[in-house]
């Protein structure tokens, strides 16, 4: 980026807002907008199904309307890669979804970006590192027990993250469905939520009917 963007701000609400990621068709991202989704993420990490272009995220990212927070997922990804690819795509947020340090989260803050730092409940970084991380605008909560760095459609014991909504602003995640996402609020209060293979008919394709009903259930 040239000069530092404005950062994004969320429509003030006490209900939790909804991230549906992984997506890697215009069509589908925007139907998932239309359901109520308020933030897209886009996936940049080769190993995962859900791994997408450039010019595939350009072309959603520039579909979608303004309100909407489109987000590019990483995995240990540096500086430069990560501003890079978000001057090329033009996303407003990047998430940092492996062992990325906490002078990266200032840095990408500082340019503007929103930032979305993981923990997990089952390795490192884990849950209780979130308040190292103050430049965080979200402090992802999940499982973080399988193959992949995602939750890996494992439900977990979602109350272990409830406490963290007090340092940073909580997103839930990990092996979220509509059928346990209002349980799943109801026990951590969390400021949003966030589902992938919970709402999906194949990776990286989402069905939509599951998406309207996951919303439905979250914002409940």
């Amino acid at each position: 980026m040239t000069e530092k963007q404005v950062k994004w701000q969320p429509v003030t609400s006490t209900r939790p807002l909804v991230k549906i990621c992984g997506l890697t068709r215009v069509d589908n991202a925007l139907d998932c907008v239309r359901a109520g989704a308020d933030m897209i993420g886009l996936v940049f990490f080769k190993k995962s199904p859900r791994n997408l272009s450039l010019s595939q995220a350009r072309e959603i990212v520039r579909a979608l309307p303004d309100p909407v927070l489109t987000c590019g997922v990483f995995v240990d990804a540096g500086y430069d890669e990560i501003m890079e690819t978000a001057e090329n795509t033009g996303f407003k947020a990047a998430q940092l979804h492996g062992s990325e340090s906490p002078e990266l989260a200032e840095k990408l803050s500082g340019q503007g970006l929103v930032v979305i730092k993981a923990f997990f409940a089952a390795r490192m970084p884990g849950l209780s590192m979130a308040e190292q991380y103050p430049a965080a605008d979200f402090c992802l909560a999940e499982y973080g027990k399988g193959i992949l760095p995602g939750g890996n459609a494992e439900a977990w014991d979602y109350g272990m993250a409830s406490d963290l909504n007090t340092r940073v602003p909580l997103m839930l995640a990990g092996g979220l469905t509509p059928e346990n996402v209002g349980d799943a609020v109801s026990r951590t209060g969390p400021a949003a939520v966030d589902a992938s293979s919970g709402v999906e008919k194949a990776p990286g394709i989402k069905e939509v009917e599951k998406v309207k009903a996951f919303i439905r259930a979250a914002k409940a």
